[in-house]
């Protein structure tokens, strides 16, 4: 795979409308960013209104919060996360908020289903050292299903190594329990671990 398979690939995402042809969503926006050679790559549920603006995943409060945790696993700045991590997501199009306002929509069956190939050949053609899945439906995706405390803190496999992160939206509870603060410490210092082996072998 090359760089050029990358880049195929990403335009032919960009256009993909095949949700809203299934009547999923109204509105195609695929959402995602990355480049040729990321040693990492971040994996979430599904884009939010503000992604739907910006076209840039992690772009609204969740994100800030995601930039703080990546300072915190040892990136120099949100800029050097983004440029070695090419992020993208289970489902690639806003899904659209719920009936109450309260929050989005759960990325339905059928949109993760559509979008599976894009994952699949991101996987394919750029061999992360590192996959962080985040949130519970994007860690399912990858290891299974099982409690986030069975799997935040812990680390998985060789190639990619898999780090399960919580999702960062202010929405979730899970972290308001101080033992599942120290399970994301742990996350982290894995990921602070894998990008220091990395910084070494760019020396």
């Amino acid at each position: 795979m090359s760089q050029a398979s990358l880049r195929a690939h990403q335009a032919a995402c960009r256009a993909c409308r095949a949700c809203v042809d299934d009547g999923i969503i109204p509105e195609a926006n695929p959402t995602f960013e990355g480049e040729w050679g990321a040693p990492f790559l971040l994996v979430g549920q599904a884009p939010g209104p503000s992604e739907r603006e910006s076209r840039r995943p992690f772009s609204g409060r969740a994100g800030k919060e995601l930039d703080r945790w990546m300072l915190r696993a040892g990136f120099d700045s949100p800029e050097e996360f983004r440029r070695l991590t090419y992020i993208a997501a289970l489902m690639r199009c806003f899904p659209g908020r719920n009936a109450a306002g309260t929050g989005d929509l759960r990325p339905p069956p059928a949109a993760v289903a559509n979008c599976a190939h894009w994952l699949d050949a991101e996987l394919r053609i750029l061999k992360p050292r590192v996959l962080i899945p985040v949130g519970q439906m994007a860690i399912n995706r990858f290891l299974g299903a099982a409690p986030l405390e069975h799997r935040i803190g812990n680390r998985f496999g060789d190639r990619p190594v898999i780090v399960p992160l919580p999702h960062p939206s202010g929405q979730s509870r899970w972290l308001n329990e101080p033992a599942n603060r120290e399970r994301l410490g742990a996350a982290l210092a894995h990921i602070a671990d894998l990008r220091a082996n990395r910084t070494q072998e760019l020396a």
